[in-house]
């Protein structure tokens, strides 16, 4: 089987979580896994990330690249790719679901689409966790109609339709995957029934209120792309 798809993952620091996302890849029942290139793209990584990521070569075509920030190790990723479909996963993130990969990519066929996403739930999260989730899926469902809004933890792109966006702003230093994700064509985006399980590092680390702030400052300034090129904090607090 020709490969049609290549997977690649931004990661600074994640040998906690990597290994959790590199499973539940293996475990999926999408027939071309074993053909598709799994890219890491580490940012110098000081916590062995890099070696675990590479001791899943006997399981996935997994290399191991040199990466930035998230929209730099992506575009490294994927200017790399010579398939029709690329996917950006988050590291800190799996794919609960063994069938969500084959129908993502199913969809993504089927419609002729650009880019489609899946919701996203929180691994052992609170109520507030679970709520704030919550409402980015109901979010993420109603600008669907208007203009589509994805995150980095699963964004399915066809690989043309990435670069005719110009790919992911690399002087973007906040929601670089919304300012991307809201280019898509309305009609060449899809929520793909499923989620993904990520962690609930980033409320603990900002807190629930600041997040929610972030958010909605977001949405307002969506068409101020100066907003998004000036340092709003979120990944110095993150890695402090």
């Amino acid at each position: 089987m020709e490969a049609e798809l290549t997977i690649v993952i931004p990661a600074k620091n994640e040998v906690k979580m990597l290994p959790k996302l590199l499973k539940s890849l293996c475990k999926q029942d999408y027939e071309g896994m074993a053909q598709t290139r799994v890219i890491v793209a580490d940012a110098e990584s000081t916590d062995g990330t890099v070696e675990v990521a590479l001791s899943f070569r006997d399981r996935l075509n997994v290399e191991v690249i040199p990466g930035g920030l998230p929209s730099v190790g992506r575009n490294a990723g994927a200017r790399l790719a010579t398939t029709r479909f690329v996917l950006f996963l988050d590291a800190d993130v799996e794919l609960p679901e063994p069938t969500l990969l084959r129908r993502a990519l199913w969809k993504m066929t089927r419609r002729d689409l650009h880019l489609a996403t899946t919701n996203i739930s929180c691994r052992h999260g609170g109520f507030f966790d679970d709520a704030l989730y919550a409402g980015n899926n109901l979010v993420q469902r109603m600008s669907s109609f208007v203009s589509p809004f994805a995150t980095g933890m699963f964004m399915l792109f066809d690989r043309e339709a990435f670069w005719r966006l110009g790919g992911f702003n690399e002087r973007a230093l906040f929601a670089e995957d919304y300012l991307l994700s809201k280019g898509v064509e309305r009609l060449r985006f899809r929520i793909v029934r499923g989620k993904v399980l990520t962690t609930n590092r980033r409320f603990k680390k900002l807190g629930h209120a600041r997040m929610v702030w972030m958010f909605f400052k977001t949405m307002l300034h969506s068409w101020d792309e100066g907003y998004f090129l000036e340092d709003q904090g979120y990944w110095e607090e993150l890695e402090a």
